[in-house]
């Protein structure tokens, strides 16, 4: 871990860089409008996609607006008396159960000229009696407001009133309002206006409830919450859709679930309504599950309606919002599920979803959920990628982004929590994002480095390993202990007279391949080098590698193998069998970067590694493939190797034991432990100048095993020793003078 301080340094910056704007230290410009995205795909994703048919918006549409020679009711806004007759009529002709109007009403209606014939009376026809009575008849036709506000006694029907920033209105007021101690709290924060468009005294007295209609736009301009409660004056008001679902369910008041966060005093986490709950944000405003796009309601135009024309079924026992789609009135908004959404909808959609108890949760403790979520993805990345391979810190980066997107997809199905997303997955990527860049350039720079060093010597996973600490491995000479493997071809020189130029070389080529692919990736050797047709390798450097002798002798089994392998293949294409003999031996070696200042080589030196050359030049003399000493044989204690002779080789007064290797002890079968058994019997004769019962036992391996040219030469041996028998001094030793 300490190699990877700076990586793991930046990585708790990052983390700590999302975690204070969650904690609203300090703010990240890219994440709001990364949260808002969120927010909007996630509402798309949930949204049914089905019509309500719970609701019907009675729709001022172009068509209603059409002039009335053209079926329409002429433009807006329309005689009171007109609305007056679309109220009744829903109630007295259709049987709708409530009326809801998504419009103002807030000025006077002067259309009839009812003021004008009223300035009259009192001035130039004051005198005049039949005037008087006149007026006196049609003064409650003339008098519209009036008019509408008896049609409201038809049935249940909800007002709206707009709160602004201007003045408030002259002629229009507002319902009382709810005092805050009515809940047990001194002030509650929401969202705040100073002015009104409010409703005239005629109309709030016949109203079933009234509530405002004002939507929250958010900085982008997309409608995403609705105030339910907005104060004005130290006095809170519901919104249009809560006051529907007030009257709806008895009228009873609206009531709130609160939390107390310490410091950060009281917080209204829910306001009651009708025994339904609907969370609210810090702002007592809802988040709106829209359905769908726009027409996720049924619509039917407020001309037909006046005129009759839609069927009574569609109708009846229906929730009727009063609003209007056509572009000219402004009403027309952006919300997460489309543009030019009509705002009447968005009370529609705010109704059903306190009636399903659809409402999205977004209380306070969602803040330490999302910080929670950064410090969790964020320490994971941080962790997990400065020991992670590349191909695992991508597996970990998708494995927590599914996770973080499964268990907020989880919880907004089930519990309708909306939990914010956008630091937690931006922390995540960010982190990666560092992860990946300082893997590439940094750490990928001292793989590089090592591959440039050693990729023709080792494996590439080799190479990957170095690169994990690079600064442990150097191509400066160091003395360890190492095994080292020479191979070589017997007979190369008349193969290579039997052959054309380009036959030789693809021989070879297809030789030295095959050999260097056992050595390098099956059994993570290093390659020296080359020497004609001969190989040289060893195992221990530049990775240690405690079980050098094992690789070592299980690769040249592989290499006999593979020798056998090719030879198939030369076979079916006329060329020569080839036959290879390979000594191994393992001791103190000098390895490392050696040469001279024209030309260096990884390589290894030293006395073990010319013993190991001497050993392979005597396979071919004993008959046998693969020859190791006895430092080799003592670093293999679960093999079973054949002792074929003792030998002084060249440059060495001291005679020491050479092995074969036949196997791991435990994959040797009976037949071969007699024949190795039998042939410690004649070794131990012959060491023991007892001629005749070593010749006796050689007879009889000769006789079983023909092929075999160790008991041939032993055989002879013995043949010539009986005649001549050895020096006094003998020690059962064969003296080699040259490779």
């Amino acid at each position: 871990m300490r190699k990877h301080w700076l990586r793991t340094l930046a990585g708790w910056a990052l983390v700590g860089l999302f975690a204070g704007h969650v904690a609203a230290w300090w703010s990240l410009p890219l994440l709001n409008p990364m949260e808002a995205l969120l927010y909007d795909w996630r509402i798309n994703l949930i949204a049914p996609r089905s019509l309500d048919e719970r609701i019907v918006v009675v729709d001022i549409d172009e068509k209603s607006l059409q002039e009335k020679d053209r079926g329409g009711e002429g433009r807006w806004p329309w005689r009171r008396d007109r609305l007056g007759a679309l109220v009744t009529d829903l109630f007295n002709d259709y049987g709708v159960s409530l009326v809801a109007l998504d419009v103002i009403l807030a000025e006077k209606d002067a259309s009839s000229g009812l003021d004008i014939l009223e300035q009259l009376a009192q001035g130039e026809l004051k005198a005049d009696a039949a005037f008087a009575t006149q007026l006196e008849q049609l003064r409650p036709r003339l008098a519209f407001d009036q008019v509408l506000g008896k049609s409201l006694q038809a049935g249940p029907v909800v007002l709206g009133y707009a709160f602004h920033n201007g003045s408030p209105s002259q002629h229009a007021g507002l319902p009382p309002g709810i005092d805050p101690a009515a809940w047990g709290l001194s002030g509650v924060r929401a969202q705040s206006f100073p002015g009104y468009a409010g409703l005239l005294p005629e109309l709030q007295a016949h109203a079933a409830g009234a509530g405002h209609i004002n939507p929250l736009r958010d900085e982008d301009g997309i409608t995403r919450r609705v105030p339910l409660l907005v104060e004005h004056g130290g006095r809170y008001y519901p919104s249009l859709g809560v006051a529907v679902v007030q009257v709806l369910t008895g009228s009873e008041p609206l009531g709130v679930v609160s939390a107390d966060y310490g410091q950060g005093g009281r917080r209204v986490e829910k306001i009651t309504v009708g025994g339904m709950e609907a969370p609210v944000d810090g702002a007592l405003n809802a988040l709106v599950p829209f359905r769908g796009p726009a027409h996720s309601f049924a619509y039917v135009s407020a001309v037909d309606v006046l005129q009759g024309r839609v069927p009574k079924e569609q109708l009846a026992n229906r929730i009727v919002l009063i609003g209007t789609s056509a572009a000219g009135l402004a009403d027309l908004v952006t919300t997460p599920t489309g543009v030019s959404f009509p705002g009447v909808e968005v009370h529609a959609n705010l109704i059903t979803a306190l009636l399903d108890g659809r409402l999205l949760q977004a209380p306070a403790y969602a803040q330490g959920l999302e910080l929670l979520g950064v410090v969790v993805v964020g320490a994971l990345m941080v962790l997990g990628g400065a020991r992670l391979k590349p191909g695992r810190t991508i597996a970990l980066f998708v494995a927590c982004l599914v996770a973080t997107m499964a268990l907020a997809m989880g919880l907004l199905q089930a519990q309708q929590l909306m939990l914010p997303l956008a630091a937690p997955l931006a922390c995540l990527v960010a982190c990666f994002g560092l992860q990946m860049g300082y893997g590439y350039f940094v750490e990928a720079r001292g793989k590089r480095h090592m591959s440039a060093l050693f990729a023709h010597y080792v494996p590439p996973e080799l190479v990957e390993k170095m690169a994990e600490n690079p600064e442990s491995f150097t191509m400066s000479p160091i003395e360890r202990e190492l095994t080292v493997l020479f191979a070589d071809v017997r007979d190369f020189t008349s193969i290579s007279e039997n052959l054309s130029p380009n036959a030789l070389a693809e021989l070879i080529n297809a030789y030295l391949t095959a050999m260097s692919e056992v050595i390098r990736d099956g059994h993570h050797g290093t390659l020296d080098k080359y020497i004609g047709d001969a190989v040289m390798a060893f195992w221990g450097a530049p990775v240690s590698d405690a079980q050098h002798a094992h690789n070592a002798a299980c690769a040249a089994l592989a290499m006999q193998e593979a020798a056998k392998a090719l030879n198939r293949d030369f076979q079916a294409k006329g060329w020569p069998t080839l036959h290879i003999g390979i000594g191994l031996n393992s001791g103190l070696m000098r390895v490392g970067d050696m040469g001279s200042k024209i030309r260096r080589a990884y390589t290894v030196m030293g006395d073990a590694v010319n013993l190991g050359a001497r050993l392979e030049g005597l396979t071919k003399i004993y008959g046998v493939g693969i020859l190791i000493g006895e430092n080799t044989r003592t670093l293999l204690p679960n093999w079973t190797c054949r002792e074929v002779d003792t030998v002084r080789v060249k440059g060495k007064d001291q005679a020491i034991a050479i092995y074969e290797p036949v196997g791991k002890t435990a994959e040797i079968g009976p037949t071969m432990a007699l024949e190795l058994t039998h042939w410690k019997q004649a070794l131990t004769a012959y060491r023991a100048q007892d001629w005749s019962g070593a010749a006796t036992l050689l007879g009889q391996l000769t006789q079983a095993y023909p092929e075999q040219r160790l008991y041939h030469l032993f055989a002879q041996r013995v043949g010539l020793f009986s005649a001549k028998p050895p020096a006094p001094d003998w020690d059962g030793a064969s003296n080699f003078d040259s490779k």
